[in-house]
């Protein structure tokens, strides 16, 4: 099959870390799987570099099938299928776009051709100038109820935010929200670890454990808290787009994607941080 740019990304982002979290040395064991021979070492670029590039060769290859039902794979996944289903459904939600879907049945993983899009259900989405038209007054991160050191430190990085913005610094304000997000989810989820760790979207191990906090990435935050109730899905969906952006702090990364960050872009991933804020500390009990 062949796919387009989008879907791409999304199965980069799904081999990368949301099946599970693969190192630089563990992505080339990956694709050297599906025929490549690559090596490990000085000089290797950015993982979102190197999964990107190595997807573009095998797209349109019989090698892209493999690749996706390595991905899939139920045998990773045991005590956990109800997250390897989710993640599925997720996936089928861009793989449409190119007339196919995933689909597992027992152990296996198979493909199928995708039926009709259902447009009348994407209108209730939240628009992206909605969005950015909403007003969150009383935003202050100190009513989240984080501990007081860190509350500081990102109350001081939510004000080098605001300047950043005003002085037009749109890459210094994408890198940084998104670092800022994650350091309020990570304070919440530290909080209340139980909350956290037994949700159903919480990220696991090969063997079923929670994996520990550290190990977590700013998507996992953003599905558990959502899941959860913290964050509503119109802050879960743009919150991922600025997981997306946050990707270009690596210099290989937007060169090769050719990404120039423009006003309306920091404007999108500074609208998430404020909204993310403002549902946190509404919705913290």
């Amino acid at each position: 099959m062949i796919l387009q740019k989008k879907t791409l990304e999304r199965l980069r982002d799904l081999i990368n870390e949301e099946t599970e979290y693969r190192k630089g040395h563990e992505l080339v064991a990956f694709f050297n799987e599906l025929g490549f021979k690559d090596s490990y070492g000085q000089g290797f670029p950015s993982r979102w570099v190197y999964t990107d590039s190595r997807l573009e060769k095998i797209n349109g290859t019989p090698n892209l099938d493999k690749c996706i039902k390595k991905v899939f794979a139920p045998v990773n996944f045991v005590g956990r299928i109800d997250v390897l289903d989710k993640l599925i459904s997720d996936f089928n939600q861009f793989l449409v776009f190119d007339d196919w879907q995933v689909k597992r049945t027992g152990k296996e993983i198979t493909f199928a051709k995708a039926g009709k899009i259902d447009f009348e259900q994407q209108k209730s989405e939240v628009k992206e100038d909605d969005f950015l038209n909403r007003e969150f007054s009383d935003i202050s991160i100190e009513k989240i109820g984080l501990d007081g050191t860190i509350s500081d430190v990102l109350d001081s990085r939510f004000d080098e935010i605001q300047k950043c913005f005003r002085a037009k610094s749109w890459l210094s304000v994408i890198i940084m929200t998104g670092s800022t997000l994650e350091g309020l989810l990570l304070g919440v989820a530290l909080t209340n670890p139980q909350l956290f760790n037994t949700s159903n979207a919480s990220p696991k191990t090969k063997e079923g454990k929670v994996k520990q906090f550290h190990l977590w990435t700013l998507s996992n935050f953003i599905d558990v808290a959502a899941e959860i109730g913290l964050l509503k899905e119109d802050v879960k969906k743009f919150s991922h787009a600025l997981r997306d952006f946050r990707n270009y702090i690596h210099p290989f990364e937007q060169m090769s994607i050719r990404f120039y960050p423009d006003e309306k872009t920091a404007k999108i991933c500074l609208q998430v941080l404020n909204a993310a804020i403002y549902q946190m500390t509404k919705n913290k009990k």
